[in-house]
Protein backbone atom coordinates (compact mmCIF):
# COMPACT_ATOMS: atom_id res chain seq x y z
CA UNK A 1 0.00 0.00 0.00
CA UNK A 2 1.21 3.51 -0.81
CA UNK A 3 1.47 5.99 2.03
CA UNK A 4 -1.12 8.73 2.46
CA UNK A 5 1.22 11.43 1.15
CA UNK A 6 1.61 9.68 -2.22
CA UNK A 7 -2.11 8.89 -2.57
CA UNK A 8 -3.22 12.47 -1.93
CA UNK A 9 -0.51 13.90 -4.16
CA UNK A 10 -1.60 11.70 -7.08
CA UNK A 11 -5.24 12.73 -6.56
CA UNK A 12 -4.29 16.42 -6.55
CA UNK A 13 -2.46 16.02 -9.84
CA UNK A 14 -5.40 14.22 -11.42
CA UNK A 15 -7.75 16.91 -10.21
CA UNK A 16 -5.46 19.66 -11.48
CA UNK A 17 -5.44 18.14 -14.96
CA UNK A 18 -9.16 17.24 -14.95
CA UNK A 19 -8.56 13.50 -15.21
CA UNK A 20 -11.26 11.11 -13.89
CA UNK A 21 -10.91 8.85 -10.85
CA UNK A 22 -11.50 5.19 -11.67
CA UNK A 23 -10.31 3.40 -8.53
CA UNK A 24 -11.08 5.63 -5.56
CA UNK A 25 -12.82 3.02 -3.41
CA UNK A 26 -9.73 0.85 -3.12
CA UNK A 27 -7.94 3.73 -1.36
CA UNK A 28 -10.27 3.07 1.58
CA UNK A 29 -8.23 -0.10 2.22
CA UNK A 30 -5.13 1.96 3.08
CA UNK A 31 -4.52 2.02 6.89
CA UNK A 32 -2.17 5.00 6.57
CA UNK A 33 -5.07 7.19 5.44
CA UNK A 34 -7.04 6.22 8.55
CA UNK A 35 -4.07 7.08 10.75
CA UNK A 36 -3.79 10.50 9.09
CA UNK A 37 -7.54 11.00 9.54
CA UNK A 38 -7.32 9.97 13.20
CA UNK A 39 -4.47 12.40 13.82
CA UNK A 40 -6.58 15.22 12.38
CA UNK A 41 -9.84 14.69 14.26
CA UNK A 42 -9.00 13.11 17.63
CA UNK A 43 -8.44 16.52 19.25
CA UNK A 44 -11.70 18.03 17.97
CA UNK A 45 -14.29 18.95 20.58
CA UNK A 46 -16.73 16.49 19.04
CA UNK A 47 -14.37 13.52 19.22
CA UNK A 48 -15.67 12.63 22.69
CA UNK A 49 -19.31 13.40 21.83
CA UNK A 50 -21.13 10.08 21.41
CA UNK A 51 -23.31 9.32 18.43
CA UNK A 52 -26.33 7.04 18.38
CA UNK A 53 -24.28 3.99 19.45
CA UNK A 54 -22.37 5.77 22.24
CA UNK A 55 -18.97 5.22 20.61
CA UNK A 56 -16.31 7.94 21.01
CA UNK A 57 -12.59 8.35 20.30
CA UNK A 58 -11.86 6.62 23.61
CA UNK A 59 -10.68 3.10 22.83
CA UNK A 60 -9.28 3.84 19.39
CA UNK A 61 -6.83 1.18 18.21
CA UNK A 62 -5.23 -0.35 15.12
CA UNK A 63 -7.60 -3.31 15.52
CA UNK A 64 -10.56 -0.96 15.03
CA UNK A 65 -9.01 0.37 11.81
CA UNK A 66 -8.46 -3.19 10.58
CA UNK A 67 -12.12 -4.06 11.27
CA UNK A 68 -13.27 -1.01 9.27
CA UNK A 69 -10.97 -1.90 6.36
CA UNK A 70 -12.19 -5.52 6.40
CA UNK A 71 -15.79 -4.30 6.19
CA UNK A 72 -14.82 -1.99 3.34
CA UNK A 73 -13.16 -4.82 1.38
CA UNK A 74 -16.34 -6.87 1.48
CA UNK A 75 -18.59 -3.81 1.04
CA UNK A 76 -20.21 -4.51 4.39
CA UNK A 77 -19.54 -1.13 5.99
CA UNK A 78 -22.75 0.77 6.79
CA UNK A 79 -23.01 4.29 8.14
CA UNK A 80 -25.15 4.47 11.26
CA UNK A 81 -27.95 7.00 11.72
CA UNK A 82 -26.70 10.22 13.27
CA UNK A 83 -28.02 11.40 16.60
CA UNK A 84 -29.89 14.65 15.98
CA UNK A 85 -29.76 17.57 18.38
CA UNK A 86 -30.72 21.20 17.92
CA UNK A 87 -28.65 24.33 18.41
CA UNK A 88 -30.07 27.88 18.60
CA UNK A 89 -29.83 30.34 15.69
CA UNK A 90 -29.55 34.13 15.86
CA UNK A 91 -33.16 34.59 14.74
CA UNK A 92 -34.54 32.53 17.64
CA UNK A 93 -35.07 29.37 15.61
CA UNK A 94 -33.13 26.13 16.03
CA UNK A 95 -30.74 24.46 13.63
CA UNK A 96 -30.54 20.63 13.43
CA UNK A 97 -27.11 19.16 14.06
CA UNK A 98 -26.16 15.54 13.37
CA UNK A 99 -23.75 13.68 15.68
CA UNK A 100 -22.21 10.65 13.88
CA UNK A 101 -20.61 7.72 15.63
CA UNK A 102 -16.84 7.70 16.01
CA UNK A 103 -16.27 5.10 13.27
CA UNK A 104 -18.39 7.14 10.86
CA UNK A 105 -16.40 10.27 11.74
CA UNK A 106 -13.17 8.43 10.97
CA UNK A 107 -14.43 7.07 7.64
CA UNK A 108 -15.96 10.46 6.83
CA UNK A 109 -12.60 12.16 7.38
CA UNK A 110 -10.90 9.67 5.03
CA UNK A 111 -13.59 10.37 2.40
CA UNK A 112 -13.09 14.09 2.95
CA UNK A 113 -9.32 13.79 2.49
CA UNK A 114 -9.77 11.96 -0.81
CA UNK A 115 -12.47 14.26 -2.20
CA UNK A 116 -10.72 17.44 -1.10
CA UNK A 117 -7.42 16.36 -2.65
CA UNK A 118 -9.14 15.68 -6.00
CA UNK A 119 -11.68 18.51 -6.20
CA UNK A 120 -9.83 21.37 -4.51
CA UNK A 121 -7.69 22.26 -7.57
CA UNK A 122 -10.88 22.44 -9.66
CA UNK A 123 -12.91 24.76 -7.42
CA UNK A 124 -13.51 28.40 -8.32
CA UNK A 125 -11.21 31.03 -6.83
CA UNK A 126 -14.38 32.97 -5.92
CA UNK A 127 -15.40 30.25 -3.45
CA UNK A 128 -14.02 30.73 0.07
CA UNK A 129 -16.02 28.57 2.49
CA UNK A 130 -14.68 25.30 3.95
CA UNK A 131 -11.54 25.49 1.87
CA UNK A 132 -7.84 25.35 2.85
CA UNK A 133 -6.03 28.69 3.09
CA UNK A 134 -9.35 30.50 2.60
CA UNK A 135 -11.99 31.84 4.93
CA UNK A 136 -14.15 34.83 5.78
CA UNK A 137 -11.24 37.28 5.71
CA UNK A 138 -10.04 36.22 2.27
CA UNK A 139 -13.57 36.65 0.90
CA UNK A 140 -13.94 40.10 2.47
CA UNK A 141 -10.48 41.20 1.32
CA UNK A 142 -11.31 40.18 -2.26
CA UNK A 143 -14.49 42.27 -2.15
CA UNK A 144 -12.71 45.29 -0.70
CA UNK A 145 -9.85 45.20 -3.19
CA UNK A 146 -11.63 44.40 -6.47
CA UNK A 147 -15.25 45.53 -6.20
CA UNK A 148 -14.72 49.28 -6.51
CA UNK A 149 -17.42 51.19 -8.38
CA UNK A 150 -20.21 48.75 -7.53
CA UNK A 151 -23.71 50.24 -7.79
CA UNK A 152 -25.91 47.40 -6.51
CA UNK A 153 -25.35 44.52 -4.13
CA UNK A 154 -27.36 41.33 -4.68
CA UNK A 155 -27.42 39.56 -1.33
CA UNK A 156 -28.37 35.92 -1.94
CA UNK A 157 -28.90 33.21 0.65
CA UNK A 158 -30.08 29.66 -0.05
CA UNK A 159 -32.93 28.53 2.20
CA UNK A 160 -31.92 25.49 4.28
CA UNK A 161 -29.03 24.76 1.92
CA UNK A 162 -27.41 21.86 3.77
CA UNK A 163 -30.75 20.21 4.44
CA UNK A 164 -31.98 20.59 0.84
CA UNK A 165 -29.14 19.17 -1.24
CA UNK A 166 -30.71 16.74 -3.70
CA UNK A 167 -29.09 13.31 -3.41
CA UNK A 168 -29.65 12.39 -7.05
CA UNK A 169 -28.11 15.67 -8.24
CA UNK A 170 -25.20 15.16 -5.85
CA UNK A 171 -24.48 11.65 -7.11
CA UNK A 172 -24.78 12.76 -10.74
CA UNK A 173 -22.23 15.53 -10.14
CA UNK A 174 -19.84 13.08 -8.47
CA UNK A 175 -20.30 10.48 -11.22
CA UNK A 176 -19.08 12.94 -13.86
CA UNK A 177 -15.52 12.69 -12.51
CA UNK A 178 -15.58 9.63 -10.24
CA UNK A 179 -16.05 6.47 -12.32
CA UNK A 180 -16.17 4.10 -9.37
CA UNK A 181 -19.59 2.65 -8.51
CA UNK A 182 -18.46 1.21 -5.19
CA UNK A 183 -17.36 4.64 -3.97
CA UNK A 184 -20.57 6.25 -5.23
CA UNK A 185 -22.66 3.60 -3.42
CA UNK A 186 -20.77 4.37 -0.22
CA UNK A 187 -21.51 8.10 -0.59
CA UNK A 188 -25.17 7.34 -1.29
CA UNK A 189 -25.39 5.18 1.82
CA UNK A 190 -23.72 7.96 3.85
CA UNK A 191 -26.29 10.51 2.65
CA UNK A 192 -29.27 8.21 3.25
CA UNK A 193 -28.25 6.74 6.61
CA UNK A 194 -31.02 8.67 8.38
CA UNK A 195 -31.09 10.17 11.86
CA UNK A 196 -32.37 9.35 15.34
CA UNK A 197 -34.46 11.92 17.17
CA UNK A 198 -35.93 10.85 20.52
CA UNK A 199 -34.80 7.34 19.52
CA UNK A 200 -37.05 7.30 16.47
CA UNK A 201 -35.41 6.67 13.11
CA UNK A 202 -36.21 9.07 10.26
CA UNK A 203 -35.01 8.91 6.69
CA UNK A 204 -32.84 11.65 5.18
CA UNK A 205 -34.47 12.20 1.82
CA UNK A 206 -32.27 15.18 1.01
CA UNK A 207 -29.36 17.15 2.37
CA UNK A 208 -26.01 16.46 3.96
CA UNK A 209 -26.39 16.52 7.77
CA UNK A 210 -24.69 19.39 9.56
CA UNK A 211 -22.09 17.85 11.82
CA UNK A 212 -21.04 15.25 9.26
CA UNK A 213 -17.30 15.31 8.61
CA UNK A 214 -17.66 15.08 4.82
CA UNK A 215 -20.64 17.45 4.56
CA UNK A 216 -18.61 20.65 3.88
CA UNK A 217 -16.69 19.18 0.93
CA UNK A 218 -19.86 17.60 -0.49
CA UNK A 219 -21.70 20.94 -0.30
CA UNK A 220 -18.80 22.68 -2.05
CA UNK A 221 -18.85 20.06 -4.84
CA UNK A 222 -22.61 20.61 -5.16
CA UNK A 223 -22.47 24.42 -5.17
CA UNK A 224 -19.52 24.49 -7.56
CA UNK A 225 -22.23 24.17 -10.23
CA UNK A 226 -23.52 27.56 -9.08
CA UNK A 227 -20.03 29.06 -9.28
CA UNK A 228 -19.62 27.70 -12.81
CA UNK A 229 -23.00 29.12 -13.92
CA UNK A 230 -22.18 32.59 -12.58
CA UNK A 231 -18.66 32.63 -14.01
CA UNK A 232 -19.45 31.21 -17.46
CA UNK A 233 -22.95 32.61 -18.09
CA UNK A 234 -23.87 35.60 -15.94
CA UNK A 235 -20.52 37.39 -15.63
CA UNK A 236 -19.71 37.32 -19.39
CA UNK A 237 -23.24 38.45 -20.22
CA UNK A 238 -23.34 41.32 -17.71
CA UNK A 239 -19.76 42.50 -18.11
CA UNK A 240 -18.85 44.72 -21.03
CA UNK A 241 -16.84 47.83 -21.82
CA UNK A 242 -13.22 48.49 -20.88
CA UNK A 243 -13.99 51.73 -19.06
CA UNK A 244 -16.80 54.20 -18.58
CA UNK A 245 -17.40 56.98 -21.08
CA UNK A 246 -16.52 60.47 -19.79
CA UNK A 247 -19.16 62.11 -17.61
CA UNK A 248 -20.60 65.12 -19.55
CA UNK A 249 -21.09 67.12 -16.36
CA UNK A 250 -17.49 66.47 -15.28
CA UNK A 251 -16.24 67.42 -18.75
CA UNK A 252 -18.19 70.70 -18.72
CA UNK A 253 -16.69 71.65 -15.32
CA UNK A 254 -13.20 70.81 -16.57
CA UNK A 255 -13.64 72.99 -19.67
CA UNK A 256 -14.92 75.84 -17.51
CA UNK A 257 -11.85 75.53 -15.27
CA UNK A 258 -9.55 75.83 -18.32
CA UNK A 259 -11.37 78.92 -19.53
CA UNK A 260 -11.19 80.53 -16.08
CA UNK A 261 -7.45 79.85 -15.90
CA UNK A 262 -6.89 81.47 -19.29
CA UNK A 263 -8.58 84.68 -18.21
CA UNK A 264 -6.78 84.58 -14.81
CA UNK A 265 -9.90 84.23 -12.63
CA UNK A 266 -8.49 82.29 -9.67
CA UNK A 267 -11.63 82.66 -7.57
CA UNK A 268 -13.73 81.01 -10.29
CA UNK A 269 -11.13 78.21 -10.63
CA UNK A 270 -11.36 77.40 -6.91
CA UNK A 271 -15.16 77.42 -7.01
CA UNK A 272 -15.33 75.24 -10.10
CA UNK A 273 -12.82 72.73 -8.73
CA UNK A 274 -14.80 72.49 -5.49
CA UNK A 275 -17.97 71.86 -7.50
CA UNK A 276 -16.23 69.22 -9.65
CA UNK A 277 -15.06 67.20 -6.62
CA UNK A 278 -18.53 65.78 -6.08
CA UNK A 279 -18.85 64.57 -9.68
CA UNK A 280 -17.65 61.16 -10.93
CA UNK A 281 -15.10 61.19 -13.74
CA UNK A 282 -16.91 58.46 -15.68
CA UNK A 283 -20.53 58.47 -16.74
CA UNK A 284 -22.53 56.44 -14.16
CA UNK A 285 -25.26 55.81 -16.73
CA UNK A 286 -23.03 54.65 -19.56
CA UNK A 287 -25.09 51.93 -21.35
CA UNK A 288 -21.93 50.38 -22.81
CA UNK A 289 -20.32 49.72 -19.40
CA UNK A 290 -21.34 46.90 -17.04
CA UNK A 291 -19.54 44.95 -14.34
CA UNK A 292 -20.70 41.88 -12.40
CA UNK A 293 -18.65 40.42 -9.57
CA UNK A 294 -19.31 37.37 -7.42
CA UNK A 295 -18.15 35.88 -4.12
CA UNK A 296 -19.42 32.85 -2.21
CA UNK A 297 -18.86 31.53 1.29
CA UNK A 298 -20.72 28.23 1.84
CA UNK A 299 -24.39 28.94 1.07
CA UNK A 300 -24.06 32.75 1.36
CA UNK A 301 -23.13 34.50 -1.86
CA UNK A 302 -22.87 38.16 -2.75
CA UNK A 303 -22.90 39.73 -6.20
CA UNK A 304 -21.82 43.26 -7.00
CA UNK A 305 -23.29 44.85 -10.12
CA UNK A 306 -22.44 48.10 -11.87
CA UNK A 307 -25.46 49.06 -13.95
CA UNK A 308 -29.20 49.84 -13.61
CA UNK A 309 -31.39 48.28 -10.91
CA UNK A 310 -33.63 46.63 -13.50
CA UNK A 311 -30.72 44.47 -14.68
CA UNK A 312 -29.76 43.71 -11.08
CA UNK A 313 -33.28 42.37 -10.55
CA UNK A 314 -32.90 40.27 -13.71
CA UNK A 315 -29.69 38.75 -12.34
CA UNK A 316 -31.46 37.91 -9.10
CA UNK A 317 -34.31 36.19 -10.97
CA UNK A 318 -31.97 34.22 -13.22
CA UNK A 319 -29.96 33.10 -10.21
CA UNK A 320 -33.12 31.90 -8.47
CA UNK A 321 -34.29 30.10 -11.61
CA UNK A 322 -30.99 28.27 -12.05
CA UNK A 323 -30.95 27.14 -8.43
CA UNK A 324 -34.53 25.92 -8.68
CA UNK A 325 -34.29 24.15 -12.02
CA UNK A 326 -30.76 22.75 -11.96
CA UNK A 327 -29.93 22.25 -8.28
CA UNK A 328 -33.42 21.94 -6.72
CA UNK A 329 -32.64 24.73 -4.26
CA UNK A 330 -34.58 27.86 -3.33
CA UNK A 331 -33.36 31.34 -2.47
CA UNK A 332 -34.53 32.65 0.89
CA UNK A 333 -37.03 35.42 0.19
CA UNK A 334 -36.26 37.20 3.47
CA UNK A 335 -32.49 37.24 3.00
CA UNK A 336 -32.19 37.77 -0.78
CA UNK A 337 -32.09 41.53 -1.38
CA UNK A 338 -31.01 44.06 -3.99
CA UNK A 339 -29.27 46.86 -2.06
CA UNK A 340 -28.02 50.21 -3.33
CA UNK A 341 -24.31 50.20 -2.63
CA UNK A 342 -23.88 53.90 -1.79
CA UNK A 343 -27.00 54.79 0.22
CA UNK A 344 -27.42 51.43 2.01
CA UNK A 345 -25.18 48.60 3.17
CA UNK A 346 -25.15 44.88 2.38
CA UNK A 347 -24.65 42.32 5.16
CA UNK A 348 -22.14 39.59 4.34
CA UNK A 349 -20.23 37.37 6.75
CA UNK A 350 -21.12 39.58 9.70
CA UNK A 351 -19.81 42.80 8.10
CA UNK A 352 -21.63 45.76 6.62
CA UNK A 353 -20.38 46.54 3.11
CA UNK A 354 -21.04 49.74 1.20
CA UNK A 355 -19.46 52.04 -1.36
CA UNK A 356 -17.98 55.31 -0.12
CA UNK A 357 -18.98 58.70 -1.48
CA UNK A 358 -17.64 62.05 -0.29
CA UNK A 359 -17.85 65.55 -1.73
CA UNK A 360 -14.72 66.72 0.07
CA UNK A 361 -12.57 63.59 -0.46
CA UNK A 362 -13.06 62.50 -4.07
CA UNK A 363 -10.27 59.91 -3.89
CA UNK A 364 -12.40 57.61 -1.71
CA UNK A 365 -15.40 57.72 -4.03
CA UNK A 366 -16.35 54.30 -5.34
CA UNK A 367 -14.13 52.39 -2.91
CA UNK A 368 -15.54 49.53 -0.86
CA UNK A 369 -15.82 50.10 2.87
CA UNK A 370 -16.13 47.33 5.48
CA UNK A 371 -17.85 48.26 8.74
CA UNK A 372 -18.76 46.71 12.09
CA UNK A 373 -22.57 46.53 12.39
CA UNK A 374 -23.96 48.31 15.44
CA UNK A 375 -26.31 45.38 16.01
CA UNK A 376 -23.29 43.09 16.50
CA UNK A 377 -21.82 45.34 19.20
CA UNK A 378 -25.19 45.55 20.94
CA UNK A 379 -25.70 41.78 20.83
CA UNK A 380 -22.17 40.96 22.05
CA UNK A 381 -22.38 43.51 24.90
CA UNK A 382 -25.75 42.19 26.13
CA UNK A 383 -24.35 39.23 28.20
CA UNK A 384 -22.20 41.65 30.21
CA UNK A 385 -25.02 44.14 30.93
CA UNK A 386 -27.80 44.27 33.49
CA UNK A 387 -30.26 47.16 33.48
CA UNK A 388 -28.01 48.86 30.93
CA UNK A 389 -24.84 48.72 33.06
CA UNK A 390 -21.90 46.27 33.16
CA UNK A 391 -22.49 43.64 35.82
CA UNK A 392 -20.60 40.69 37.28
CA UNK A 393 -21.11 37.15 35.96
CA UNK A 394 -21.98 34.96 38.90
CA UNK A 395 -21.39 31.71 36.99
CA UNK A 396 -17.65 32.55 36.83
CA UNK A 397 -17.14 33.55 40.46
CA UNK A 398 -16.28 29.99 41.51
CA UNK A 399 -13.44 29.77 38.98
CA UNK A 400 -9.80 30.73 39.52
CA UNK A 401 -8.74 34.26 38.64
CA UNK A 402 -6.67 33.20 35.59
CA UNK A 403 -9.67 31.28 34.26
CA UNK A 404 -11.95 34.30 34.70
CA UNK A 405 -9.49 36.61 32.92
CA UNK A 406 -8.80 34.12 30.11
CA UNK A 407 -12.56 33.60 29.58
CA UNK A 408 -13.19 37.30 29.12
CA UNK A 409 -10.01 37.67 27.09
CA UNK A 410 -10.87 34.87 24.68
CA UNK A 411 -14.39 36.23 24.10
CA UNK A 412 -13.19 39.73 23.30
CA UNK A 413 -10.09 38.64 21.37
CA UNK A 414 -12.08 36.43 19.01
CA UNK A 415 -14.47 39.23 18.10
CA UNK A 416 -11.77 41.91 17.81
CA UNK A 417 -9.56 39.81 15.55
CA UNK A 418 -12.48 38.98 13.29
CA UNK A 419 -13.35 42.64 12.73
CA UNK A 420 -9.80 43.95 12.22
CA UNK A 421 -10.58 44.40 8.50
CA UNK A 422 -13.28 46.97 9.30
CA UNK A 423 -12.46 50.64 8.81
CA UNK A 424 -14.34 51.47 12.01
CA UNK A 425 -12.99 48.65 14.19
CA UNK A 426 -12.48 51.30 16.90
CA UNK A 427 -16.22 50.96 17.55
CA UNK A 428 -15.34 47.85 19.56
CA UNK A 429 -13.84 50.12 22.22
CA UNK A 430 -17.30 50.29 23.82
CA UNK A 431 -17.46 46.49 23.98
CA UNK A 432 -13.96 46.45 25.46
CA UNK A 433 -15.05 48.81 28.24
CA UNK A 434 -18.20 46.81 28.99
CA UNK A 435 -16.35 43.47 29.11
CA UNK A 436 -13.49 44.92 31.19
CA UNK A 437 -15.85 46.46 33.75
CA UNK A 438 -17.81 43.20 34.00
CA UNK A 439 -14.59 41.24 34.49
CA UNK A 440 -13.30 43.53 37.24
CA UNK A 441 -16.69 43.44 38.99
CA UNK A 442 -16.66 39.63 38.85
CA UNK A 443 -13.18 39.50 40.39
CA UNK A 444 -14.11 42.11 43.01
CA UNK A 445 -17.26 40.20 43.99
CA UNK A 446 -15.30 36.95 44.27
CA UNK A 447 -12.64 38.45 46.55
CA UNK A 448 -15.03 40.85 48.30
CA UNK A 449 -12.85 43.70 47.18
CA UNK A 450 -13.23 46.75 44.92
CA UNK A 451 -12.92 47.23 41.19
CA UNK A 452 -10.01 49.64 41.55
CA UNK A 453 -8.03 47.19 43.68
CA UNK A 454 -8.55 44.38 41.16
CA UNK A 455 -7.48 46.71 38.34
CA UNK A 456 -4.26 47.66 40.15
CA UNK A 457 -3.54 44.00 40.96
CA UNK A 458 -3.79 42.66 37.41
CA UNK A 459 -2.92 45.67 35.25
CA UNK A 460 0.08 45.22 32.94
CA UNK A 461 1.67 46.70 29.83
CA UNK A 462 1.96 44.82 26.56
CA UNK A 463 4.28 45.87 23.73
CA UNK A 464 2.51 46.08 20.36
CA UNK A 465 3.51 47.45 16.93
CA UNK A 466 1.67 50.64 17.95
CA UNK A 467 3.46 51.03 21.27
CA UNK A 468 2.67 49.77 24.78
CA UNK A 469 -0.99 48.96 25.47
CA UNK A 470 -2.68 48.41 28.81
CA UNK A 471 -3.92 44.89 29.47
CA UNK A 472 -4.81 42.71 32.46
CA UNK A 473 -2.84 39.57 33.19
CA UNK A 474 -2.77 36.69 35.66
CA UNK A 475 -0.06 34.04 35.58
CA UNK A 476 0.10 30.44 36.78
CA UNK A 477 3.60 29.32 37.75
CA UNK A 478 4.83 25.88 36.67
CA UNK A 479 8.01 24.30 38.08
CA UNK A 480 10.72 24.12 35.44
CA UNK A 481 8.51 25.61 32.71
CA UNK A 482 7.33 29.01 31.58
CA UNK A 483 4.32 30.29 33.51
CA UNK A 484 0.92 30.23 31.86
CA UNK A 485 -0.41 33.75 31.29
CA UNK A 486 -4.09 34.61 31.05
CA UNK A 487 -4.65 37.99 29.38
CA UNK A 488 -7.50 40.36 28.65
CA UNK A 489 -7.07 43.28 26.25
CA UNK A 490 -3.87 44.63 24.81
CA UNK A 491 -5.31 44.46 21.27
CA UNK A 492 -4.88 47.67 19.22
CA UNK A 493 -8.29 48.44 17.74
CA UNK A 494 -6.80 49.67 14.49
CA UNK A 495 -7.62 48.50 11.04
CA UNK A 496 -5.26 45.86 9.64
CA UNK A 497 -5.60 45.25 5.91
CA UNK A 498 -3.46 42.13 6.14
CA UNK A 499 -5.51 40.48 8.90
CA UNK A 500 -6.46 37.00 7.73
CA UNK A 501 -8.45 34.28 9.45
CA UNK A 502 -8.74 31.21 7.26
CA UNK A 503 -10.57 27.92 7.61
CA UNK A 504 -9.01 24.65 8.66
CA UNK A 505 -5.69 23.89 7.02
CA UNK A 506 -5.58 21.04 4.49
CA UNK A 507 -3.61 17.86 4.68
CA UNK A 508 -0.30 19.09 3.21
CA UNK A 509 1.48 17.24 0.44
CA UNK A 510 4.16 16.35 2.98
CA UNK A 511 2.23 14.86 5.91
CA UNK A 512 3.87 15.06 9.31
CA UNK A 513 2.95 12.13 11.49
CA UNK A 514 0.94 13.17 14.54
CA UNK A 515 2.61 12.29 17.82
CA UNK A 516 -0.44 10.31 18.94
CA UNK A 517 -0.33 8.19 15.79
CA UNK A 518 3.36 7.45 16.41
CA UNK A 519 2.58 6.42 19.99
CA UNK A 520 -0.31 4.21 18.82
CA UNK A 521 1.76 2.40 16.18
CA UNK A 522 4.63 1.82 18.66
CA UNK A 523 2.44 -0.88 20.31
CA UNK A 524 3.78 -0.22 23.82
CA UNK A 525 1.51 0.41 26.80
CA UNK A 526 2.42 3.75 28.39
CA UNK A 527 1.13 2.55 31.78
CA UNK A 528 2.58 -0.92 32.30
CA UNK A 529 5.21 -0.63 29.51
CA UNK A 530 4.27 -4.03 28.04
CA UNK A 531 4.59 -4.80 24.34
CA UNK A 532 1.03 -5.61 23.34
CA UNK A 533 -1.82 -4.43 21.10
CA UNK A 534 -2.77 -1.02 22.45
CA UNK A 535 -5.69 1.39 22.29
CA UNK A 536 -6.16 5.01 23.25
CA UNK A 537 -7.72 6.17 26.49
CA UNK A 538 -9.01 9.70 25.93
CA UNK A 539 -10.80 12.31 28.01
CA UNK A 540 -12.76 15.31 26.77
CA UNK A 541 -10.48 17.85 28.43
CA UNK A 542 -7.68 17.90 31.00
CA UNK A 543 -9.92 19.66 33.52
CA UNK A 544 -12.01 16.45 33.69
CA UNK A 545 -9.08 14.64 35.32
CA UNK A 546 -9.35 16.70 38.50
CA UNK A 547 -12.72 16.08 40.15
CA UNK A 548 -13.31 18.04 43.38
CA UNK A 549 -13.63 15.87 46.46
CA UNK A 550 -12.03 12.82 44.84
CA UNK A 551 -8.37 11.75 44.96
CA UNK A 552 -6.72 11.87 41.54
CA UNK A 553 -5.80 8.33 40.36
CA UNK A 554 -2.24 7.64 39.30
CA UNK A 555 -3.09 7.34 35.58
CA UNK A 556 -4.82 10.75 35.71
CA UNK A 557 -1.76 12.23 37.43
CA UNK A 558 0.39 10.84 34.60
CA UNK A 559 -1.86 12.41 31.94
CA UNK A 560 -1.93 15.73 33.81
CA UNK A 561 1.85 15.66 34.19
CA UNK A 562 2.29 15.12 30.44
CA UNK A 563 -0.45 17.68 29.62
CA UNK A 564 -2.16 15.15 27.32
CA UNK A 565 -5.79 14.17 26.90
CA UNK A 566 -4.71 10.73 25.66
CA UNK A 567 -2.91 7.75 27.13
CA UNK A 568 -1.97 4.77 24.94
CA UNK A 569 -2.53 1.61 27.00
CA UNK A 570 -3.09 -2.09 26.50
CA UNK A 571 -6.58 -3.58 26.66
CA UNK A 572 -6.13 -4.87 30.24
CA UNK A 573 -4.97 -1.51 31.58
CA UNK A 574 -7.74 0.27 29.70
CA UNK A 575 -10.35 -1.94 31.33
CA UNK A 576 -8.92 -1.37 34.80
CA UNK A 577 -8.77 2.40 34.20
CA UNK A 578 -12.46 2.45 33.30
CA UNK A 579 -13.20 0.22 36.29
CA UNK A 580 -11.62 2.87 38.50
CA UNK A 581 -9.01 0.62 40.10
CA UNK A 582 -5.93 0.23 37.88
CA UNK A 583 -3.73 -2.45 39.37
CA UNK A 584 -0.66 -1.82 37.24
CA UNK A 585 1.94 0.78 38.14
CA UNK A 586 3.99 2.75 35.64
CA UNK A 587 7.66 1.97 35.24
CA UNK A 588 10.23 4.42 34.02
Amino acid sequence: MQNAETVLKVLRERGRHGLPCNELYRQLFNPDLYLVAYGRIYSNDGAMTPGACGETADGMSMAKIERIIDAMRHERYRFQPVRRVYIPKNNGKRRPLGLPSWADKLVGEVVRLLLEAYYEPQFSRRSHGFRPHRGCHTALSEIEETWGGTTWFIEADIADCFGSLDHEVMLSILSEKIHDNRFLRLIKQMLQAGYLEDWEWSATLSGAPQGGVASPILSNIYLDRLDTFVETVLIPEYTRGKRRAPNPAYTRKTDAIHRARKRGDRVAVRQLRAARRGLPHGNPNDPQYRRLRYCRYADDHLLGFTGPKAEAEQIKQRLARFLREDLNLELSQDKTLVTHARTSAARFLGYEINVQHSRCRPKVNGHIRLRVPRTVIKAKAAPYLKHGKPERRTELMSRDDPVIISTYGAEFRGLAQYYLLASDVARLDYLHWVALTSMLKTLAAKHRSTVSKMARKYMAKLDTPYGPYTCFEASVSRPGRKPLIARFGGIPLRRQKTAVIVDRQPAPVTIRRKELVTRLTARRCEWCQRRAPVETHQVRKLADLDQPGKPQPAWAQLMAQRRRKTLVVCADCHQTIHAGHPTATPTE
